[in-house]
């Protein structure tokens, strides 16, 4: 029994037995510990813990943003006069520079238009989830399969917010 023991490919072989057992025992005790399965789960069995939204359609359906467009189109129309009349006595280093600050400063306007429309969106999109018991909430284009879609509920808590 002991020259067994001894011989080199039987060694081999109870040395990585004995590895894999202790390798699936570590894995178990962790696994257990951390609650991972109890999370796995949960999630597997609860799919409506995640929800997904069409963003495009939440801000392009919103009734605030013609007024942001036209805000946007009054704005740019305001730039290029500023543009033509400030430029005229610069070489075309100057005006590149100048453009540059007018591009950026529309890019600044845009963004203070559009972050009260996002915020709200957002806050609705929240309370919705929270109604729902939405543990998570994603946007549908990044989303393959599954998820309860509360688009529609949305885009109608925005055309209604005194609900």
């Amino acid at each position: 029994m002991m020259e067994k023991l001894r011989n080199p490919k039987n060694v081999k072989t109870i040395s990585l037995i004995v590895a894999a057992i202790f390798v699936i025992g570590c894995f178990t005790l962790a696994m257990s510990a951390g609650g991972f399965g109890s999370a796995v789960a949960s999630a597997a069995s609860s799919e409506s813990a995640i929800g997904v939204v069409n963003y495009q359609v939440l801000v392009s359906q919103s009734p605030r943003l013609e007024q942001i467009r036209s805000d946007m189109q009054k704005a740019i129309a305001d730039t290029r006069k500023e543009f033509d009349s400030n430029s005229q006595n610069m070489n075309e280093e100057e005006k590149e520079r100048y453009y540059k600050q007018l591009q950026e400063r529309l890019a600044n306007k845009e963004k203070d238009l559009m972050d009260p429309l996002l915020k709200d969106i957002n806050d609705t999109i929240k309370k919705i989830a929270d109604k729902k018991g939405l543990k998570v909430v994603v946007d549908k284009a990044t989303v393959v399969y599954g998820g309860t879609d509360i688009t529609d509920e949305v885009a109608k808590a925005l055309q209604n917010p005194k609900k």
